[in-house]
């Protein structure tokens, strides 16, 4: 068990608990809401597989990682990828986000990113471009909406949690065929791992504004997005995303539902190998 001080809060240390794996071009995964960085399995199997160094994080709040009651904002939670990516001293990195860590990489790639440091992009299932309804953010999502899942976090965290996690995987549309409950279980119980502050303060960064950070992109990027994504719904997210960035590969999974890393891996692992195999 690998962990990396990010900061401190009081007489506390902040550490981010990581898994570093395998060897060759490395990948850097960071994972989404309410999960941990053991959602990403299938991927980490089909990468390492395939020759490639794989490095994993537990975002501050869930997981393994420090659970501090500040430091939910999207600069602090790049900042983390930073000094992880210092530390290691990676180099020709393929940088991974899904869902809310699709924020990291617009936010690491907008502010931090180095020559060298980052060669692709992916966003799957992402957050990006920006959620907040606004004058010149009409595609956006109404704030209230945001509020009433706060509002159902402070209530009862866990049965948000029960109903979030089967709309995550559209349990009703996809069944038993491509997720099982046991599964999706497996999900509750890393979920349930996270602290109250981060499930609740992570709400208000989703509404973050990461198009001055998506402009910035000039290295090779790949959007990936289900066009049944209860979540995220593609036309505010992904396909507005890839249009943002000149020369995108935009990968639309058919019939796939925000966690499509784990209801369709065999096709999103397919297009992520091929991708960074360019």
């Amino acid at each position: 068990m690998a962990y990396i001080k990010v900061g401190e809060e009081n007489s506390a240390d902040i550490e981010l608990y990581y898994e570093d794996l395998g060897s060759g071009k490395p990948v850097l995964l960071i994972h989404g809401w309410p999960l941990s960085s053991a959602s990403w399995e299938r991927q980490t199997a089909a990468l390492l597989a395939s020759g490639h160094r794989v490095i994993a994080y537990d975002r501050r709040g869930f997981g393994r990682s420090t659970k501090p009651s500040i430091g939910y904002d999207y600069d602090t939670l790049a900042t983390d990828t930073y000094k992880l990516i210092e530390a290691l001293d990676l180099h020709d990195i393929t940088l991974v986000g899904f869902s809310m860590g699709g924020g990291e990489v617009a936010r690491y790639l907008g502010k931090y990113a180095e020559p060298g440091r980052v060669s692709k992009a992916v966003f799957m299932s992402s957050v990006a471009p920006a959620l907040r309804h606004s004058g010149d953010n009409p595609e956006g999502v109404d704030p209230k909406v945001f509020e009433g899942i706060k509002q159902a976090i402070e209530a009862d965290r866990y049965a948000f949690l029960d109903t979030f996690l089967k709309n995550f995987y559209n349990k009703k549309l996809v069944g038993g065929t491509n997720i099982s409950d046991e599964a999706i279980h497996a999900s509750f119980n890393v979920g349930t791992t996270s602290s109250y502050h981060a499930m609740l303060n992570c709400v208000d960064a989703w509404l973050e504004d990461f198009r001055a950070d998506i402009a910035q992109i000039k290295i090779p990027t790949l959007v990936i997005h289900g066009d049944a994504d209860q979540i995220l719904p593609i036309e505010a997210t992904g396909k507005r995303t890839a249009a943002l960035i000149p020369g995108a590969q935009f990968h639309v999974v058919a019939g796939g539902p925000h966690g499509l890393n784990w209801t369709h891996a065999t096709e999103v692992n397919k297009v992520l190998l091929e991708f960074i195999a360019k």
